[in-house]
């Protein structure tokens, strides 16, 4: 059983926390850090381990095999590096960290200290994400041309002046950060890697100074397109749609599949829910001790942030920008 440290006990590392409690036989929650104990130390309560605002204690702690964080994106490869320091493996919740240059950082500590390194792109371990591949894979959907995602909620509805996310330095273009790296990460599991961003991202309608309406046109080195859309301020969505010469595949609101071919009846399957953070801190706590291999290899978790800062300066300067390789 491996025990591991909760960093970042907000409304996300609460659910995660949650996926497992009572409920894993790989991995539980022995202990918390977090800004503001006064907030989390009733929970931390009611689940049985203590709660802490100092991060060094945890580190320090030779029970605590393994850090889960899920603390500010900029904070992220610090945290990695001294961790990777004194031993310990990593979870870490995406984005993995804010410039590709630190993302390189963070694996070469990880690396060089023999520590599993994991980032939560979840959507990877979705029956429905699995399905897709497969399709992809088999050659059933002919010739892939394009893929459109979209990741939207109305989160930005409710953002505060004073809350970390509500930074810009935190969340630059939008709801990218938050939700649309995320298929980021699924455009580069299910086609590899992308060559070329132009972005757009606009303030619409959010009361504070960040984007809430982020769009963007991808080329893949592989010769096809993607679109990916991100709104901030509208009713939830998340798709991934492919067309391919054969027939389309859609995952709608992570458990609904379908196929259309361009001859022949359309295909509905229902995945049903799915604990998609308990299957990620799973596989964590299955790598760490001997397992399989995490399913998200450390060059995707760099690429994706490669991507990333080639939108953000896409925004700044309004072209196509390349994706440069670290």
């Amino acid at each position: 059983m491996i025990k591991a440290a909760i960093v970042g006990m907000g409304r996300w590392g609460q659910i995660l926390v949650d996926s497992v409690h009572g409920k894993s036989k790989t991995i539980k929650f022995t202990a918390g850090v977090t800004r503001t104990v006064s907030k989390a130390e009733t929970y931390a309560a009611e689940k049985g381990f203590p709660i802490g605002d100092d991060y060094t204690t945890v580190l320090a702690d030779p029970d605590i095999d393994a850090i889960v964080l899920a603390t500010p994106h900029s904070q992220h490869v610090e945290q990695i590096k001294q961790a990777a320091a004194v031993g310990k493996h990593v979870f870490v919740e995406k984005p993995f960290t804010m410039s590709a240059a630190t993302a390189v950082e963070a694996v070469t500590a990880a690396e060089e200290a023999s520590v599993v390194l994991a980032l939560g792109h979840n959507r990877r371990f979705m029956p429905s994400w699995a399905e897709l591949q497969k399709r992809i894979d088999s050659g059933s959907l002919g010739t892939i041309l394009h893929v459109e995602t979209n990741f939207s909620a109305p989160g930005g509805l409710q953002w505060v002046k004073d809350g970390w996310r509500a930074q810009r330095e935190e969340s630059p273009a939008g709801g990218m950060s938050g939700m649309g790296i995320h298929m980021v990460d699924t455009l580069i599991g299910l086609f590899g890697r992308i060559s070329e961003v132009h972005c757009v991202s606009l303030r619409r309608v959010v009361s504070i100074d960040l984007d809430d309406t982020t769009s963007m046109l991808f080329k893949f080195d592989n010769g096809m397109t993607g679109y990916l859309g991100t709104m901030a301020a509208t009713v939830y969505t998340q798709s991934v749609r492919v067309f391919g010469s054969k027939a389309s595949a859609e995952i709608r609101n992570e458990s609904h599949f379908e196929v259309r071919p361009v001859e022949g009846e359309t295909e509905v399957i229902d995945f049903g829910a799915f604990d998609k953070e308990r299957a990620e801190l799973e596989a964590f706590a299955a790598a760490i001790t001997g397992g399989p291999r995490y399913p998200l290899p450390a060059s995707d978790a760099i690429h994706g942030i490669e991507v990333y800062d080639a939108i953000n300066k896409s925004v700044a300067s309004g072209m196509t920008e390349k994706v440069i390789e670290s």
